[in-house]
């Protein structure tokens, strides 16, 4: 299934050497930035390396992100503030509530719910004093080589996580693409989609809305593309499912649903796209619309054999011929960002071409000589409800904070220090150098065997 899938380019970054001269006052201190430094090249290195695979991608970004969460959050877990104050109104608190028996002061309830409100406070809200000490710059995966600049370590966090998650769907993509692909490898593509579809999400929801600058329209942290994002991740994955469905030849009746339920995830994404700049999305679109077309007679060609095994073969037909219709040239020829999946000349493509084509044959034949029934000039409404087999997004966290970040070390790290910028002098522009992606050659196609 070489190429099966639409994939837009990885984010580029500016280089990040993590030299903070004069503020890093301790060994320890200048450790912490030269780890930084290492693992995030580390982990950039990794993005395009073929031989990458999840288990050393979990450890490099393990690696960088527990040192990065330092920088924005500080040692939170166990030595904060308000982590102490947390664990002193705890004590309190339960010392107060084991007495409160013998008081009858109305007193001794505010001071329990005010202890209550300090204990409920979230250590992750407090950000550590290094959190703008450093200017971080990512292209997008949209707007070719235009980057977007921001002094916040928590935009780097979530730029990075990002291209994680990018790193994941272009790995199943590839896996996707071998000749002769394998169970366990089918496996590794439907989870690697549903790790992609969690990162993306957890970015939305737990750290996107901790930025300071507000998310220029159509940039890719925002929110319509980031959804878009993670329902194209849960339509992939799901691909996975039906190839399966198919390949053991489970009930049409499920096979259809599935397929209904894939062709509007696909629908919904390419809606979400709908109010962005052509220029940049037409081509993710078409791919989207592809998608949801193919599936979508996926869909009909099978409901068309569950109304046939009804005796509705006059519906049967219709549905038949709706499951006839395709997209694929137009996408082929659409310019714009990303690999261009080329779905039309592939086996699982063709299969169903085949399929639609022999069962409606079968179905006219019949229909002549059993039947006699008329055909609908309507296609027949699909609400179909897939009940198994539906893909939700595997749940994604950071790692905690690294070792390395103790009170000592944070407190190293002298702000007071800084040396003083002269505003006088321009700063000359960091060169971005976009993300040189291997170049994958396409395969015999074999079509995607699971069984």
């Amino acid at each position: 299934m070489t190429h099966w899938f639409h994939r837009n380019p990885l984010k580029a970054t500016a280089p990040v050497t993590f030299n903070y001269y004069g503020v890093a006052t301790t060994p320890a201190a200048t450790k912490i930035c030269n780890d930084l430094r290492s693992s995030r090249t580390r982990l950039l290195e990794l993005f395009t390396d073929l031989s990458c695979n999840p288990d050393m991608m979990k450890n490099a970004t393990d690696s960088y992100f527990s040192l990065l969460k330092g920088i924005n959050f500080g040692d939170q877990d166990n030595h904060s503030e308000i982590a102490f104050l947390k664990r002193y109104c705890r004590k309190l608190l339960e010392g107060t509530q084991h007495q409160q028996n013998c008081c009858s002061s109305i007193c001794i309830y505010i001071f329990i719910y005010l202890l209550g409100f300090i204990v409920s406070l979230d250590d992750s809200s407090q950000d550590s004093k290094l959190r703008y000490i450093q200017n971080f710059k990512w292209t997008d995966t949209l707007h070719g080589h235009v980057p977007s600049a921001q002094q916040d370590a928590v935009f780097e966090l979530i730029s990075m996580g990002f291209n994680v998650a990018l790193w994941y769907t272009k790995y199943a993509s590839r896996l996707a693409g071998k000749e002769d692909i394998t169970e366990d490898e089918a496996k590794d593509v439907h989870r690697s989609m549903k790790i992609a579809a969690g990162i993306f999400k957890h970015l939305k929801e737990s750290h996107i809305p901790k930025l300071i600058t507000p998310i220029e329209k159509g940039r890719d942290l925002e929110a319509r593309l980031i959804d878009c994002y993670i329902i194209q991740c849960q339509a992939e994955a799901q691909e996975v499912t039906i190839a399966r469905a198919i390949e053991l030849k489970h009930n049409p009746g499920l096979i259809a649903a599935l397929a209904y339920e894939t062709a509007n995830f696909y629908q919904r994404s390419d809606q979400m796209l709908s109010s962005l700049d052509p220029a940049y999305t037409m081509k993710w679109r078409k791919y989207l619309q592809l998608k949801s077309c193919f599936y979508m007679a996926y869909a009909y060609c099978y409901h068309g054999q569950t109304l046939l095994a009804s005796d509705k073969c006059g519906e049967s037909i219709r549905a038949l011929q709706e499951a006839e219709k395709s997209l694929c040239k137009e996408y082929g020829e659409t310019k714009g960002p990303g690999t261009t999946a080329k779905p039309s000349g592939h086996l699982f493509f063709r299969k169903l071409g085949t399929l639609v084509k022999n069962t409606l044959e079968k179905c006219q034949r019949e229909n002549g000589f059993i039947y006699f029934q008329k055909i609908p000039p309507e296609a027949p409404q699909l609400e179909l409800k897939a009940n198994y087999g539906l893909v939700e997004p595997i749940s994604f966290e950071f790692p905690a904070v690294h070792a390395q970040w103790t009170p000592e070390s944070l407190a190293a790290f002298d702000l007071t220090k800084r040396p003083k910028e002269d505003s006088a002098k321009p700063k000359p522009e960091e060169d971005i150098k976009p993300v040189k992606e291997p170049d994958i050659k396409p395969q015999k196609d074999t079509g995607c065997q699971i069984s």
